[in-house]
């Protein structure tokens, strides 16, 4: 194989359109999280560039691999008069798929509401709940959560139970994405209903046998799926599709330097794997590889891995 064809394949139309936040990230490292009252040294400090007035400062704790972060909004907020017809029509042209994080929501539902016009999927990154996320939820045709958020947001008493109630909420959804840190990911995929015959099996019970079926034996993010069958969430409903989950990859401890911005780069990743027409089976490894090669440096982007990266060479149709 040459050096060019080992190179991670573009989409066909790669173009996707971003709403949200864009600031400056002040990051310190410190030997252990500081005590209240206290002054502490940093171990390093670095100022991530090409951001605007609003900022984070992010505090990474060496000893714990943790991140903490102090952030300042910018002001004044956009609002919809300061983007003219002609500049959003012109955002939107060509674009396969349309993200929004839910900041700025007034401006953001403008821009959603013209994407949908225009029939460009859309892909929200619910966080936790804020103004303007259930109407941005309305249009979406993809949602990736944090790990919080689908009980926080539907009252379920389990991820696997809260998605089917996601789906049922939210009929537009082709899939919905629970992320879990190191411990991977849940993916519940709609699927068109195959009749009567199909046996509803109680969701919890399939999350459980997929993680029994992991493969703990290697590092790398691996996925595990279920057939296609009627999920059922007692006292919720049932919804007709596959139940996956996303193993993350195993970093060495040695490895480990900050989490900065590990959700963002796997959001991103999945953007990428909607335009390549990814399986969930292919998408979910590659958004897990790309998020742990983000935590492998300081920052929120420069750990992200080029299209040179071996591993990423395995995902070539």
């Amino acid at each position: 194989m040459s050096s060019d064809s080992a190179l991670l394949s573009l989409p066909d139309n790669p173009v996707i359109v971003g709403f949200g936040g864009v600031g400056v990230d002040l990051l310190a490292t410190v030997e252990s999280f500081p005590k209240p009252d206290t002054k502490n040294r940093t171990t390093q400090f670095k100022v991530s560039k090409e951001g605007t007035t609003p900022f984070s400062y992010i505090i990474i704790d060496n000893h714990t691999k943790t991140r903490t972060c102090i952030f300042t909004e910018g002001y004044p907020t956009m609002v919809p008069e300061d983007l003219s017809r002609a500049k959003l029509l012109s955002a939107l042209n060509g674009a396969r798929v349309a993200y929004f994080d839910v900041r700025m929501p007034a401006t953001a539902l403008v821009i959603a509401r013209e994407a949908f016009r225009q029939n460009i999927s859309i892909l929200v990154d619910a966080e936790r709940p804020r103004e303007g996320l259930n109407d941005l939820l309305d249009l979406a045709d993809y949602a990736v959560c944090s790990e919080k958020f689908p009980q926080t947001w539907t009252e379920a008493s389990s991820i696997p139970r809260a998605l089917v109630s996601i789906l049922l909420r939210l009929p537009r959804l082709k899939f919905v994405i629970a992320t879990l840190g190191k411990d991977g990911c849940i993916m519940l995929q709609k699927c068109a209903d195959e009749g009567s015959h199909l046996e509803e099996v109680d969701v919890d019970n399939s999350m459980k046998s997929l993680t029994m079926r992991k493969d703990d034996s290697t590092t790398m993010p691996t996925c595990v799926a279920s057939n296609v069958t009627k999920f059922r969430a007692d006292g919720i409903g049932s919804v007709c599709g596959r139940l996956y989950f996303g193993t993350s990859e195993k970093i060495p401890p040695s490895e480990l330097i900050d989490t900065t911005g590990a959700g963002d780069a796997f959001v991103g990743a999945v953007l990428y794997a909607i335009c390549a027409n990814f399986s969930p089976e292919k998408m979910l490894p590659f958004a897990s590889h790309v998020a742990a090669a983000q935590c492998r440096a300081i920052g929120a982007r420069s750990g992200l891995p080029y299209r040179t990266d071996p591993y990423l060479a395995s995902f070539i149709n």
